[in-house]
């Protein structure tokens, strides 16, 4: 059963790559939500409407903690727009897991203590993601500093095929720019779930996939040691 670090290695390099592909549909533009719809609309040149959207929570930095938001008020949501937050707390009390049953998480009881709201949103987010199989987030400044963590459902937000350019940026860039508490894992789980095949050792890890090949070598404490990415 995986703890929720382990949930933040399955869910961080396909997270990364929804992300970018995400910047690909609708780049950075002003957005808009509408909770009582429930709607999210990006509103820049590439304007898009999304109607599915999952509302899991708010980090505020007064209070310096997460609230989900199946413990607001009853009428403060749709059904609609907490039911997802619901179903990760199930899955949360079926595994233990506290950091997804508890209605109120401090800040500095997650993994690294983060202090910026948006951070703590993307925990949240990075959770929900794996174990709902929901990929696309949005971590919106709802202001004084309080973030609030978002998964939303577009035809859109699909991933294309595995291609050598996108499969060896997410495997590099991820090193520098995501936090991997066990890099070993998260780059099997990234592979497995992006439908690529694996082949594995004590030391070495082949990934394949079409057009793509990667052999990344790992230390004892599961850290890459190299990498090599060609077409294949």
């Amino acid at each position: 059963m995986p703890t929720f670090v382990e949930l933040q290695d399955d869910a961080a390099l396909l997270s990364f790559e929804h992300q970018l592909h995400l910047a690909d549909v609708v780049g950075i533009p002003p957005w808009k939500v509408d909770f009582t719809v429930p709607r999210f609309e990006f509103t820049g040149d590439k304007p898009l409407t999304v109607s599915e959207v999952h509302l899991l929570g708010s980090a505020a930095p007064g209070p310096r903690s997460w609230l989900w938001s199946w413990a607001s008020r009853p009428d403060d949501y749709r059904p609609e727009v907490t039911w997802l937050a619901e179903r990760l707390r199930e899955y949360g009390e079926e595994h233990g897991i506290a950091e997804l049953t508890e209605a109120e998480i401090p800040f500095d009881a997650l993994p690294g203590a983060p202090t910026e709201p948006s951070a703590v949103a993307s925990l949240m987010m990075e959770a929900a993601k794996v174990v709902m199989g929901r990929w696309t987030g949005y971590a919106a400044s709802v202001g004084r500093g309080t973030r609030f963590g978002m998964l939303i459902e577009h035809p859109s937000f699909a991933l294309p095929e595995p291609d050598f350019a996108r499969v060896s940026l997410v495997l590099q860039r991820s090193l520098a720019e995501l936090r991997l508490y066990d890099q070993r894992r998260a780059f099997r789980s990234y592979a497995v779930n992006r439908g690529l095949r694996v082949q594995e050792n004590d030391t070495q890890m082949r990934i394949e996939g079409p057009g793509v090949g990667a052999t990344v070598g790992f230390t004892e404490k599961n850290l890459v040691s190299a990498m090599s990415i060609g077409v294949d």
